[in-house]
Parts: C-alpha cells; structure tokens; sequence
C-alpha cells in the first residue's frame, strides 16, 4: 500500500521487533512448515538492521525501538542454557551500530528482552546475569514464550510451549530472581491461557510483565469462526489483568495469521481503514480497560508483516487513536514504552 502517513511528526518508539537471517535457524521452528506462519519466513528469511531501519524510515517517525527474542544467533556451543545468551550478544552489537548515528536518528535496539529458559528455576540467575553482562546496559528483561494449545492446528510450528506454563513451580522459581535485578517478563500466551496469566502475574506484584499481542485472539483450529464469540470472554480476562498495577498490555501482533482474520494475509493488502476496523475492537477495549499509561502499540515486525506492511500498520494504530489527547497519544506511541522499557531521553 501507498498511503499518506498520518501523523508523520508523532513520536514512537516501537516496543516490539525481531531480527533474523533464516540461516541461523530459530531453534524452535521445523524444517517443514504447512501452516499460514509459514508465510511469514518467506516473507522476510533476513531481516536485519538495514531491513529494520528501511521500515522505520519509511515515513513514521519511529525515534527508539525495543528488540524482543526470537530464539536468533544462539551461541553454537558452551552451556545449553547459556546459548541463549547470543542473542543478546548479536542485539547489543546492532544497538551500538544504531546508537553511532551512522546509520541516522533512529536508536534501533535501545532495549533488549532475551530468553532464558525459565524451567531452570533458581539456576536461571546466572543466565540472567550473562545476559545484563552482555547487553551493554540496554538489557531489560525475559520473554519465554508461553503461548500452546492442545490443537496444534491453532499456532502450527509455533506449538513448542509445555502447557501450564504459568503455573510451573521451576517457572515460579525463576521469576524470584526478576524484581531485584529489575528485569521485566514479556508474556505471550493465547486468548484461551489469559486465566493463567492473571495468577501469574497475581503472584509476582513486584515483577513488571506485559502482555504480548493483545493476549492473541485465536481463530485458527478448533477456534475456526468462533473468534467473535470468544470476544467477551477474551474482554473478561482483559479486565481481571487490568486490576493488577504492574501489568502493562502492547496492542499488535493482529497482524499475525493465528486470529484469523479474514481479508487479511500476504497476498492481500488492506489499508489501514479496513485494519483499524478489524483490530478497533480489541485495541480500544485495552486502552478503556488499562488506560494509556499502560499500554503501547507495536509493530512485531517482522512477524506482522504477514497482514499488513510497517507505514500501514502505524497508520491503522493512529486511525485507532484518532479521537485520544495528546497526552494519551504521547503515552500509546512512545511515552509507556520508555518508561516500562527505562529508555531515558527517546520520550
């Protein structure tokens, strides 16, 4: 799409991104892939800093973003839980190549949230300490994806996740170890798990935690058709996690293929009315429910690049803003990002 970028001065940081080169191997993905996420590989096999930075400059003005795991440029040897620990090593060097300014305004990588794998209970501290050593001050926090369903239909070659996760004793463990080196944990898990993050996060008032994705409407699988009427239940969890103070929510990741929207996928484009249309429901119940000052949009480039591309996708988010002050505005593009994210000086 071609649109005229709406709003081109806003500021935005945008909170959440991968970068990849397919060759690397996500760890957690097969060889073969039969499921519409499948696209998305094909889509972008590199995305790196030049990719990123042609999507943030290509009219928005994205002045910071935060860089989110995505299982790339693990070490290839040492300590099977320590591998982890490349990709943060990878991110912090992209995010010094950004900051140089050689490559313009844009602080690609400003934070930095890794993976540690959280069933190591109490051993993850020194894997979390690995992890605030390599990233140069710009290490912010863990996102072990949590996300599963019994119906491996609904995330395809993304269904690797235990179940009940959120309830692991070793999980609960390590989550000890977050407060005091003031590390946050991204949450991506299904519409269906919300319940369980709400105990999770119920458990642990101390640790800041952002739900991932608007909490990821399903409507692939057994969830075929039925996304609209799941919506109240959806909204209901929405409401409970909203009553807990240290949970923020990023609005995004619509743009993926496990909501099922229709009229949406890589072979269509639609523009950013009929995307605003689609995601207005979801987006402006989180805001109603957690306010502005808890909530951000995001990109999750470039994963969203499945339903939309980077200019439409911001311009959908304003369409949704539209009727917002300034100071909600300021808040849901930029202002909650830094202060979740302490990105002091991007808003």
């Amino acid at each position: 799409m071609n649109e005229a970028i709406l709003e081109p001065d806003l500021p935005i940081i945008d909170p959440h991104h991968h970068l990849w080169d397919w060759r690397s191997r996500l760890p957690f993905l097969p060889a073969e892939m039969s499921h519409p996420f499948e696209a998305i590989l094909r889509q972008s096999p590199r995305y790196l800093l030049d990719e990123l930075l042609a999507d943030t400059g290509s009219g928005h003005n994205v002045v910071g973003t935060v860089y989110v795991q995505c299982g790339a440029f693990y070490r290839a040897d040492g300590p099977e839980a320590m591998q982890p620990v490349g990709e943060t090593e990878f991110v912090n060097g992209v995010a010094a190549m950004a900051a140089s300014g050689v490559y313009g305004a844009t602080r690609a990588c400003a934070g930095i949230v890794g993976h540690a794998d959280l069933g190591l209970g109490d051993a993850v501290a020194e894997v979390l300490d690995a992890h605030l050593a390599a990233g140069g001050g710009r290490f912010r926090g863990i996102r072990h994806m949590m996300a599963h369903d019994d119906d491996s239909a609904v995330l395809g070659p993304l269904a690797h996740a235990a179940p009940n996760l959120c309830a692991s004793p070793q999980v609960r463990s390590a989550l000890k170890h977050f407060a005091k080196r003031q590390l946050s944990l991204d949450i991506w898990v299904v519409e269906p798990q919300l319940p369980e993050a709400v105990e999770l996060a119920r458990a642990f008032p101390d640790v800041q935690m952002v739900i991932d994705h608007v909490g990821t409407p399903v409507g692939l699988g057994r969830y075929s058709g039925k996304r609209d009427e799941r919506f109240a239940g959806w909204k209901a969890s929405m409401a409970r996690l909203a009553e807990l103070p240290n949970v923020h929510m990023k609005l995004g990741g619509l743009g993926m293929p496990f909501p099922g929207f229709e009229g949406m996928g890589p072979d269509v484009r639609p523009s950013s009315e009929a995307l605003a249309q689609a995601w207005k429901p979801y987006i402006e119940s989180c805001i109603e429910l957690f306010g502005a000052n808890r909530c951000m949009f995001e990109s999750n480039f470039p994963v969203d690049r499945w339903g939309a591309d980077y200019p439409t996708l911001w311009n959908a988010f304003k369409r949704i803003a539209a009727g917002a002050s300034a100071e909600e505005k300021a808040d849901l593009f930029a202002g909650t990002a830094a202060r979740f994210y302490r990105l002091e000086g991007l808003a």
